[in-house]
């Protein structure tokens, strides 16, 4: 199939983008690096009167670190972000969940922005930054904005982003101290979106002590997801006392509305859910211990 038939727009900064975008309404889509949105448009799962494309927007672009975070640019590739040693450095998790997305052709085009927005939640970007706690800038007429990730990701391909928003950047607090970070997903074929993964990041005390943790689930429901309750059970305890087998069952068992299509039941991406955690807790208290 052939995308129906759009008005296109190129703008050449963010307030001309997000004037775009208010005045077209819900009939308008932005498009970055369109490498979720082409696709769709082509199936006609989307049919914008209107795209806006933002491949002009120098200002949407950019890496940098100030006052305990890391600012991305919503406009920068991931492609960028792997390369990066200001992510590697202050972002580990983004710098290791970038490798795993797509094909390196992918990488080249897609954008951080373009991820959070089109909010699959199989993807490992949203679950990233739903983990670190990431702030979501915006830009409308009305003014900027941001939004807090845990308060982003809405439903399937949703968000809360609102018609006249343009997202323009997204900040990462800077984890500290004896980190240890790590990204696991099971995928039938490298590049194929997973069935399921998670995003861990683990900080430990002087004694070995869990002082703050968290675990970003994706695969495995409507929106990527947050596991709370392992995170809260594992904090305060001992390291080696954990077992990360626990900590798997403990992320997946009041899972809901787990996806079940020809690809895998909900039971068996529950259970891959719990390994993959498993996995990811032992790589990041292996980081943070050696830290």
């Amino acid at each position: 199939m052939k995308p129906a038939p759009f008005a296109y727009h190129a703008p050449a900064g963010a307030a001309e983008a997000a004037a775009l975008l208010a005045d077209l309404g819900e009939d308008a889509k932005a498009i970055a690096g369109g490498q979720s949105l082409v696709p769709m448009l082509a199936l006609r799962l989307a049919v914008p009167e209107h795209l806006v494309d933002l491949r002009r927007v120098d200002e949407l672009r950019g890496i940098e670190e100030r006052d305990g975070t890391v600012r991305i640019g919503a406009g920068t590739t991931q492609a960028a972000i792997g390369r990066s040693a200001t992510v590697a450095r202050g972002v580990p998790l983004l710098a290791r969940a970038t490798p795993l997305i797509g094909h390196f052709q992918i990488r080249n085009r897609g954008t951080l922005g373009g991820s959070l927005a089109h909010a699959d939640a199989a993807a490992e970007y949203p679950a990233v930054a739903l983990a670190l706690d990431a702030r979501i800038e915006t830009l409308s007429p009305r003014g900027t904005g941001t939004i807090d990730a845990a308060a982003f990701f809405t439903g399937l391909w949703t968000t809360a982003l609102e018609p006249d928003e343009l997202l323009t950047g997204v900040a990462f607090p800077v984890w500290t101290g004896r980190r240890g970070f790590a990204v696991e997903e099971f995928a039938r074929r490298g590049g194929d979106f997973a069935l399921a993964g998670a995003a861990v990041a683990v900080e430990l005390d002087g004694d070995d002590r869990v002082r703050r943790c968290a675990i970003g689930l994706f695969g495995l429901g409507s929106t990527p997801l947050r596991a709370r309750a392992a995170e809260a059970a594992a904090t305060g305890e001992v390291a080696a006392d954990i077992d990360a087998d626990d900590v798997g069952s403990a992320a997946t068992a009041s899972l809901e509305s787990v996806p079940s299509d020809l690809h895998a039941s909900a039971g068996h991406r529950t259970r891959v859910g719990a390994a993959v955690v498993a996995r990811a807790w032992r790589r990041a208290i292996r980081e943070a211990a050696d830290a």
